[in-house]
Order: structure tokens, then sequence, then C-alpha cells
């Protein structure tokens, strides 16, 4: 936490209390900052300012971009369509493993070169024709006002929201949050306490219990990703303890991706070697889990969707591409009739492996 003597700007933010000491507290996430006036919590973007909690980030992003949906990761949420894909500023894990390092770990509030409303947003997404709206790139819970303005402008002109997120939230808040989500892909980085200490700088538990209660207690569809990082996160025993949790308590309908982790930031680690992920995937099937994916590698049977009713292959991809697609607009299979969890639509050209950066001001 920063105390860091400079004029801070921003929009009152929620889920705060003040302290017989003067201070206040940030009830949005378990760090529970307790802040000195003008001193930013270990997120970076929310703030005391004259004894209330500021979101300095409100209105700013690090960029836009149209994504393929399956970027995400999602791939039971409109599989093809595209999504308006934004990020802030800061983060309030501390993952020596970031992969967004350079968004989610900055300083420099320049970093945020576009403004833009939640109305401005909405109608980008609309103008350029996605589907949806990520909030990504870096944690959208610390951001979690703008996004959840964000959320109902979109939904007013019938756009979808997706949140990228490693679910670090106290559960009111998350309530909150979540139910303004149509989808969320939610990080699992890990299946062991000091994973989460060591690495990240936070606990297992709360994410747990985040997770459980989107899938259980709101309408935001829900796929899970564990980044696989050598020595740290994959062992045959921390795996399986992972699959079966989420079978236990999720069913065996939640996607999960196993995604393969490339050396970046802080950590120490060799690049996840293929075969760890489909390591993975077995044990998570044979755990029950009727949708596992392997990701950030070219592995067309590691990423295809098959049907837990005839077991032919419904969807078939190869990275962001979709090579075949055998559902109907319900979401059942063409071949047998069974219904594949998820949220479908009319399934049409699929947008594809592409990136398109936007600029707000001129859309």
């Amino acid at each position: 936490m920063e105390r860091t003597g400079e004029l801070l700007s921003g929009k009152p933010a929620r889920w705060w209390h003040p302290l017989e000491d003067g201070r206040i507290q940030c009830d949005l996430c378990p760090r529970d900052c307790k802040l000195h006036d003008g001193q930013r919590a270990a997120c970076f973007v929310r703030a005391n300012q004259g004894g209330q909690m500021i979101l300095t980030t409100y209105g700013r992003s690090s960029g836009f971009c149209i994504d393929p949906i399956e970027k995400k990761p999602l791939n039971h949420f409109y599989p093809g369509s595209s999504i308006l894909s934004f990020g802030t500023a800061g983060c309030n894990l501390a993952c020596k493993f970031c992969q967004n390092w350079d968004i989610s770990k900055s300083r420099d509030m320049d970093r945020l070169m576009d403004e833009a409303s939640p109305d401005a947003i909405a109608k980008a997404a609309q103008k350029y024709g996605a589907q949806s709206v990520a909030f990504t790139y870096n944690d959208p819970v610390i951001f979690a006002e703008y996004a959840m303005d964000t959320a109902d402008a979109c939904h007013a002109l019938g756009i979808k929201t997706v949140a990228v997120t490693a679910g670090y939230m106290h559960l009111a808040p998350a309530r909150d949050f979540y139910a303004k989500m149509d989808a969320a892909n939610i990080d699992l980085k890990a299946f062991t306490d000091e994973f989460y200490f060591k690495l990240c700088v936070g606990h297992l538990q709360p994410i747990l219990d985040v997770i459980a209660m989107v899938h259980h207690e709101t309408d935001c569809w829900v796929e899970l990703t564990t980044l696989l990082i050598p020595g740290h996160n994959d062992s045959d025993a921390e795996l399986k303890q992972l699959a079966d949790w989420c079978f236990k308590e999720l069913g065996p309908d939640v996607p999960l991706h196993f995604s393969a982790y490339h050396p970046d930031y802080k950590l120490d680690a060799p690049a996840t070697p293929p075969e760890t992920l489909q390591r993975a995937r077995k044990i998570a099937m044979d755990a029950g889990l009727r949708y596992v994916f392997t990701g950030n590698v070219h592995d067309r049977g590691g990423d295809a969707t098959y049907c837990p009713g005839c077991g032919k292959a419904v969807i078939e991809r190869d990275w962001y591409e979709i090579l075949n697609y055998a559902l109907d607009d319900t979401g059942h299979c063409k071949h047998c009739g069974t219904a594949i969890a998820g949220r479908f639509g009319h399934f049409a050209k699929p947008f594809g492996a592409r990136r398109i950066p936007v600029a707000l001001h001129a859309a």
C-alpha cells in the first residue's frame, strides 16, 4: 500500500467502511486494505481521498480490441462470436507468473490512453458487431464499479458481458458483481493454499467460495482456467484434487481449461510441455468432468467439445479457429440430440483468430 502524496481523483467507490482510528477499510477483497488519507490500496487503483474510497481508474482503459470469444477462454459461450475486450491497470493479487504483468502491475496512469464512459463502450460494441464486452487484461474485480456500470449500459443494448478474473473477492460484493455478468472465466490457479500464498500473495479458499457461489447462486455461465506451471501445480495428486473438487462442488458440466505457461515476469520455470496438458486433461476427465480443454497449444483433440451422449466431436477447434460445428441453435448435438452445457445461439461465420484494435474516440 502506497502513500504517494499525489492529488488523487476518481469516482466514489463502494464496499468500504470507516475505522475508529480515522482510516478506512476496503471491503472488496480479502486483502481488507486499511488506508490513511491519500493512500492507495494494494491493487493501486482504489484509494482513500478525504476519508472516502474512490476508484481512480473509472472511465480509463489500457486499450480496446475485438477478439474471438475463444480467447477469453470461453468455449461454451456463443462459440465463434466476437467480443470487445478492455481492461484498466492494477491487480489485487501479486502473481510472480503474471502473463499480463505490464498492465496488471502498471503504476503509470499515463498508460491508460483511452477514456470511455460505459455508454461509449456499449455503443462501440454495437457498432463493431461484437456480441459481448469482456472485462479483462487486468482483473475487473478491482474496477468493479466501472465494469458493473458498463454491464448495465451493454444490457440496455442487448450486449452480453464477460468477466475474466482470478475471483479474489469477498462474497458480498461478488454477489453484486456477478449478478451483472453473463459469463465469467475464473482462474483456479492451483489447488493448494501454499501456491496462492507464495506465488500470488493470496489464499485459495476465498476463490473456491466465489466459484461455487457464482455457479449455484447466479445465472452467470462459468468456465475455469488453470495455468499449469511445471513443478508448481502440475502433480497428479494436485490435479486430481482440483478435478474432484470441481466434480463434487460444480458438477460435470463446468468447462475446465488447462493452459500452457510461458516464462514471464518474476518466476523462473520452464514452459509447460504439451504432454503435461494432455495428462491433466485425462486426469480431469477420468474424475468425471465432461468438458476439459488444453490451451495455448495446437491440440485439436484437446481443444474439441465432445458430446457426452454419442461421444462425437461437436465443436472442433484449432486454437481460436472453429473448424467444424455440429450443434443446433439451442445447443443440442446434431448427431444424437443430447444437450451440451453452455450458452448457444445461431452459428454463422466464426470470427476466427483475429485481433482488431479499436480506438473508442473514433468509434
